[in-house]
C-alpha cells in the first residue's frame, strides 16, 4: 500500500494562517481521495514558514470497481423519456433500447459499457441499468485531488504573482509529490500553471540553500533535520520554551508564559535559535504589563521576570545560528526595542502629568466627544448612565454607592489615555495605574482594572463589591440600550457583542450570588435610554437562553431548566439555578423519579376527567369521604407536605422542598395500587378528583413538572 508525500512550498506564509492552513491541507485532500474510493490509515499535516506538507499512508494502490443499478422508465415509454434516462448514462442511440420492449424477462443490451436490462414489474416491464466504474490507481486520483486542492485553497487572503492566474497566500515556488511503495517512489504526475510536481525540495534559506532529492516521508524528514529544518510546529513550540525555560533559570529567572506568542514564535522560524538580552534599565520602572505588552506586539519577544515580578530581560527567537552565538542579532533586537520602549515611557510619563495636573476626570473629558453609537450618545452620556445604574445596584452587592458612582466615573478615563491609545488591550488595567496615581480609594482603582470582566466563559469573575456594582451597571447599559434601540442579534451575527455581556451578567450574579429579580434593574436601564416597556419582557427572555446554554455546559438539563424558568420568580437568576440544581439532584434519586410518575399518572387522570366532566377539580377534597386505608394515608402525607413544602419554598430551601416531595411517592404509590379514582359513587368520584388535583398542586409548587421529559 502506497505511502503519500505532498508538500506545498513558498514564499513565507503568515505564522497566524499555518494552523488553519495544516487543517485545511489535510482535509481537503483526505475528503477527495475517500470521495474518489481511495481509504487511507493515517494522515498528518505539517507546517514551516515556508512550506505546508501533508503525508498520508496505508493508500489503496487503487479505487475499487464499482456496480451501480439505476432504475429507469417503462420499457414502452415514449422516446424522449427514454432518451432523458439514457443520456444521463452518456447513451445517444436509443433505438437499441426501444427494441427490448416486449422482450423476455432480463433481455438485455451493452452500450458504451452500460448494461440496459427489461425486467417484468408489477406496474409492467421496466428498464434497468447497470453501470460498472472500473477502478483507477491511486497515482491519478491523487494527481486529481492534489491539483483540485491547490486550485481552490481556503487562504483568508491570497495574491496572484506574474503572468499565471493561480492565486496563493504567497507566491508558491515548487509542490513535491510522491507515492512511496517498497519497491520505490515515484513522482505524482502534477501540474498546476507553470509548476509541475517533483522529488525535490530545499532546506533552510540560509543555512542550508540549495535543492535536494527525497524518496519518503522519513527520509524527507530526515534530510529536512539535515538541513536546519524542524518540520513540526509543535517540535518547535517544545524547543523554543524548555530553551527559554532553561536560560531563564540558569539566571535564577522565570520565563512569563505565553502560548499565544509561543504558537506564533513557531510559525516564525524553520530552525528557532533562542537568544536572551537584557532590557535598559532605564526601562524597568515602567509597569511590567506594559514592558510585556510592548515586548510581544511589536518585537514578538518573551518576557523574563525576577522572583519579585519585575520584568528584567527578554528571549528572541532566531532563525539561524551564527558564528557570533547570537550577538549580533541581539544587538540589533536591544536597538529596536529600546527606540520602542522610549515611545512607551514617553506615553507612561505623559499621562502621568496628567494625572497629577487634572486627574482621571480631566483625563477622561474627552470621552464626551466621542461617539459611542449614533443613537446612545458618546462615551460620556454612557458613563454618567453607568454611574446611576451602579449607584443604585451598589446596596444590592453590599457596595458604597459613592464609591461605586466615582468609580463609574472614572472607570473609562484610561480609554483617553496615550498608551491605551498605543495598546488598546491594556484598557482597564492601565486605569487602574493611574486611578491609583492619582490617590483614588483602592476599591475604585479595582474597579477601573476589573469591570469589564468576565469577557468570556473562562473569564474570572470579580467578587469585589464596587467592582461588581460597575461591572453589572456596564453590562446593563450595553445591553438595555441596544435593545432600546432594536440593534439585537439576529442568529450568528452579534456585533456587539451582546450575547457575552449577557453571559457576563450572569457569571457575575451566580458568581457573587446576588439575589434579586433582574426585570427591576432591566427597567431602569431601558428607562435611562427611553425604551418602551416590552422591552424588558424580550430582554429577560434573552438572558433566559443565555442561562440554559451556561447551565447546559454545566451539566444541568435542558427540561430541568424550563422546568423552573415556568415558575414564578425567574428573574431571580441565583434563585432560578439554585431551584433548577436541586430540582436535577432531586429527579435524579429514585424516589424523584417513582415520583414523577406518580404526578404524571395524577395529572393525566386529572385532565381527562376535566376535560371530560368540563370542570376544573381545584378543591374540596375531604378526609371523610375517604374508603381506604390508601385514601387516608395520602391525605395525612398531603397534609404533612403541604406544612412542610410551603415553609420551605418561602425561605429557598429547594431541597428541603424536595424531601418533603420525595415523602408523598410511597403513599401516592399505594394510592393507585389500591384505589378505583373514577368510582361509580360520584361523591367519592369527585373527591378523589380533587385530591389528585392537591398531588399535582403540591408537585407543581416546587417546578413545573410538566416540562419534564419522559
Amino acid at each position: 500500500m502506497p505511502d503519500l508525500l505532498l508538500e506545498l512550498f513558498s514564499e513565507e506564509i503568515p505564522a497566524r494562517m499555518q494552523a488553519r492552513a495544516r487543517e485545511d491541507l489535510q482535509k481537503l485532500v483526505t475528503n477527495g481521495l475517500v470521495e474518489a474510493g481511495l481509504t487511507y490509515a493515517s494522515a498528518g499535516a505539517f507546517s514551516t514558514p515556508r512550506r505546508l506538507v501533508l503525508a498520508v499512508e496505508g493508500l489503496n494502490a487503487e479505487s475499487p470497481t464499482v456496480a451501480e443499478e439505476r432504475k429507469g422508465p417503462k420499457a414502452d415509454a415514449p422516446e424522449q423519456a427514454l432518451a432523458g434516462f439514457l443520456r444521463g448514462l452518456g447513451i445517444t442511440d436509443a433505438a437499441p433500447v426501444m427494441a427490448l420492449a416486449g422482450q423476455p424477462s432480463g433481455s438485455h443490451v451493452h452500450l458504451n459499457g452500460v448494461v440496459i436490462e427489461v425486467r417484468d414489474d408489477k406496474k409492467g416491464q421496466i428498464l434497468y441499468a447497470r453501470v460498472t466504474k472500473p477502478g483507477r490507481p491511486a497515482a491519478d486520483i491523487v494527481a486529481e485531488v492534489v491539483e483540485r486542492t491547490i486550485r481552490t485553497f481556503p487562504w483568508p487572503k491570497s495574491m496572484r504573482w506574474g503572468s499565471g492566474q493561480l492565486r496563493w497566500v504567497r507566491p508558491l515556488h515548487s509542490i513535491l509529490c510522491l507515492l512511496t511503495t517498497e519497491a520505490g517512489s515515484d513522482v505524482v504526475p502534477v501540474t498546476v500553471d507553470h509548476l509541475t510536481a517533483g522529488n525535490t525540495t530545499e532546506g533552510h534559506r540560509f543555512m542550508a540553500p540549495g535543492r535536494f532529492a527525497v524518496s519518503s516521508f522519513d527520509d524527507y524528514r530526515a534530510k529536512l533535520l539535515a538541513a536546519h529544518v524542524v518540520l513540526d510546529s509543535a517540535e518547535r513550540e517544545a524547543i523554543i520554551w524548555n530553551d527559554a525555560t532553561t536560560a531563564a533559570f540558569a539566571q535564577g529567572l522565570e520565563l512569563v508564559e505565553d502560548k499565544g506568542l509561543l504558537a506564533e514564535v513557531a510559525g516564525l522560524v524553520e530552525w528557532p535559535v533562542v537568544l536572551m538580552g537584557s532590557i535598559d534599565e532605564a526601562f524597568l520602572g515602567l509597569p511590567p504589563e506594559v514592558l510585556q505588552t510592548s515586548m510581544k506586539e511589536h518585537q514578538k519577544f518573551f518576557s523574563v521576570k525576577a522572583p519579585s515580578g519585575r520584568i528584567e530581560k527578554f528571549v528572541t527567537v532566531a532563525n539561524r545560528t551564527t558564528v557570533d552565538e547570537g550577538e549580533t542579532i541581539l544587538k540589533g533586537n536591544q536597538k529596536v526595542l529600546s527606540a520602542r520602549l522610549s515611545d512607551a515611557r514617553f506615553f507612561w510619563e505623559n499621562d502621568l502629568r496628567t494625572v497629577k495636573a487634572e486627574g482621571l476626570e480631566g483625563m477622561g473629558a474627552g470621552l464626551a466627544d466621542v461617539t459611542f453609537h449614533n443613537r446612545l450618545g458618546s462615551q460620556a452620556d454612557r458613563v454618567a448612565r453607568i454611574a446611576d445604574l451602579a449607584a443604585e445596584l451598589a446596596p444590592l452587592v453590599g457596595a458604597d454607592p459613592a464609591l461605586a458612582t466615582q468609580a463609574a466615573q472614572v472607570a473609562k478615563a484610561d480609554l483617553q489615555s496615550d498608551m491605551v491609545g498605543e495598546f488598546p488591550e491594556l484598557q482597564g488595567l492601565m486605569g487602574r495605574y493611574y486611578a491609583e496615581a492619582a490617590g483614588l480609594d483602592g476599591q475604585v482603582a479595582e474597579a477601573c482594572q476589573w469591570h469589564y470582566s468576565p469577557l468570556g466563559p473562562s473569564d474570572v469573575v470579580p467578587t469585589a463589591p464596587v467592582t461588581v456594582a460597575v461591572a453589572l451597571a456596564d453590562k446593563i447599559d450595553t445591553l438595555t440600550g441596544f435593545w432600546a434601540i432594536d440593534e439585537k442579534p439576529t442568529g450568528s451575527k452579534d456585533p456587539y457583542a451582546l450575547r457575552r455581556a449577557a453571559l457576563g451578567v450572569i457569571r457575575l450574579v451566580l458568581g457573587n450570588g446576588i439575589a434579586t429579580g433582574l426585570s427591576q434593574i432591566l427597567s431602569r436601564g431601558v428607562e435611562q435610554h427611553g425604551g418602551a416597556t416590552d422591552v424588558v419582557a424580550d430582554l429577560l427572555g434573552f438572558f433566559h437562553d443565555r442561562l440554559k446554554v451556561h447551565l447546559r455546559d454545566q451539566g444541568v438539563r435542558h427540561d430541568v431548566i424550563d422546568a423552573c424558568l415556568a415558575m414564578p420568580g425567574n428573574d431571580d437568576l441565583a434563585l432560578l439555578v439554585k431551584r433548577a440544581e436541586a430540582l436535577q439532584a432531586f429527579l435524579s434519586s429514585e424516589d424523584g423519579t417513582n415520583l414523577l410518575q406518580g404526578f404524571r399518572r395524577a395529572a393525566n387522570i386529572l385532565g381527562q376527567a376535566e376535560a371530560k366532566d368540563g370542570v376544573e377539580y381545584s378543591f374540596g377534597a375531604d378526609a371523610k369521604f375517604a374508603e381506604t386505608d390508601e385514601e387516608k394515608a395520602l391525605f395525612a402525607a398531603l397534609d404533612l407536605a403541604d406544612g412542610r413544602i410551603g415553609p420551605a419554598l418561602e425561605a429557598q430551601d429547594f431541597a428541603a422542598a424536595m424531601t418533603a416531595m420525595a415523602a408523598l411517592r410511597v403513599p401516592i404509590d399505594a394510592f393507585f395500587e389500591a384505589v378505583q379514582v373514577n368510582s361509580e359513587n360520584e361523591i367519592v368520584r369527585r373527591n378523589r378528583l380533587n385530591l389528585l388535583h392537591r398531588i399535582r398542586a403540591a408537585c407543581s409548587s416546587v417546578a413545573d413538572l410538566t416540562k419534564i421529559a419522559d
